[in-house]
């Protein structure tokens, strides 16, 4: 109803100037993938290694947002959808601020993806598909989760009773059933390197990022 009288306010700071500040340049990776593929431990690790080497960043977990943000959403495919678009709106301001963000969801449906690689400008959603296989998803099991639905106490859960659509274009895809984390990301920050995201690169003989 107020939508009428609602007026974009510019900043007096831009997004490039915070940019220039942090001496980075601000993007969304954003990790899909089943559950238990690996999400949320390789962006974590990723997370550390860009901490450790002096870059500003945050991270939002599926798990984590549903405790507060969007603890009023269930997990049909309704709600699944304003949980995503929620985290594309506050992912798009933490890049606004000149932040590395990094998002770690399911996000099963292409459609939802897209919407959110739609919010940025080029280049500033970088798509990591964590390409790990349903059947090891499920032998790992973390949360229970898919014992739980193979009995039919969770509905609408994603792999078994609900879809997971494959990006057909991510930026970036692992495995975390056939390589380490630690080679994920690497793997991820090399491609932050060669896109400028950060300086250059080169990895040590233990598979460990370091300046060249």
């Amino acid at each position: 109803m107020s939508g009428n009288n609602v007026v974009w306010h510019d900043q007096a700071v831009a997004k490039d100037e915070r940019s220039e500040l942090k001496k980075q340049k601000p993007c969304l990776i954003w990790f899909t993938g089943l559950s238990g593929a690996g999400k949320s431990t390789v962006a974590n690790a990723l997370d550390r290694w860009l901490h450790d080497n002096g870059y500003h960043t945050y991270l939002l977990d599926g798990d984590n947002v549903r405790h507060g943000l969007n603890k009023d959403l269930g997990f049909s495919d309704e709600d699944r959808v304003e949980n995503i678009r929620r985290v594309g709106e506050v992912s798009g301001l933490f890049v606004d601020a000149g932040i590395i963000t990094l998002s770690a969801f399911i996000s099963p449906f292409r459609s939802e993806r897209r919407m959110v690689r739609d919010m940025f400008c080029p280049g500033e959603f970088i798509e990591v598909f964590v390409n790990t296989p349903l059947d090891v998803c499920e032998d790992r099991d973390p949360k229970g989760l898919y014992k739980k639905a193979r009995t039919g106490e969770i509905k609408n859960f994603t792999g078994i009773s609900s879809d997971y659509e494959n990006p057909e274009k991510p930026e970036i895809v692992v495995d975390t059933a056939t390589t380490s984390v630690d080679v994920c990301v690497d793997k991820i920050v090399q491609y932050l390197c060669s896109n400028a995201v950060i300086p250059a690169y080169s990895l040590k003989e233990d598979n460990t990022a370091q300046v060249s």
